[in-house]
């Protein structure tokens, strides 16, 4: 596994998952065959640290403020993409290019900025920023 992936999905696990579905997530992502059961719960995923969740403001639901606000913490330009999409799942992409595809598209992302330090998650149901 490409060792910057492997830090992204590494830290964002980690950092943000409740620790009873750490090491299940840890075994699943990073195999191809099992990847797709853990992108495809993306959506409506349920198992953050909600010590670590920060959440959208009313009304800052674009991906203008989101970039904003990650750009403003420290992302850098690009980041890591894990997501239910597979155009979108397992890529490096530019921070404000991915925002705009995932922004109300209704798919569960991660987008990882800073491993373990920094992403933003967007699902059906939510959006938050995640940090530590």
């Amino acid at each position: 596994m490409n060792p910057e992936i492997e830090q992204h999905e590494k830290g964002f696990i980690l950092s943000f998952i409740v620790k009873a579905k750490q090491e299940r997530m840890l075994s699943m992502l990073p195999n191809i065959k099992t990847r797709k059961k853990i992108v495809k719960q993306l959506s409506h995923f349920r198992d953050f640290d909600t010590d670590k969740i920060k959440r959208l403001a009313k009304g800052s639901h674009t991906s203008e403020y989101v970039f904003t606000y990650l750009k403003s913490k420290g992302a850098p330009d690009t980041c890591y993409v894990i997501s239910e999409s597979e155009e979108l799942d397992n890529r490096f992409l530019v921070l404000s290019d991915a925002l705009t595809k995932i922004i109300s598209c209704d798919m569960g992302t991660v987008v990882s900025c800073v491993p373990g330090k920094l992403a933003y998650y967007e699902g059906e149901d939510d959006r938050f920023f995640l940090q530590q």
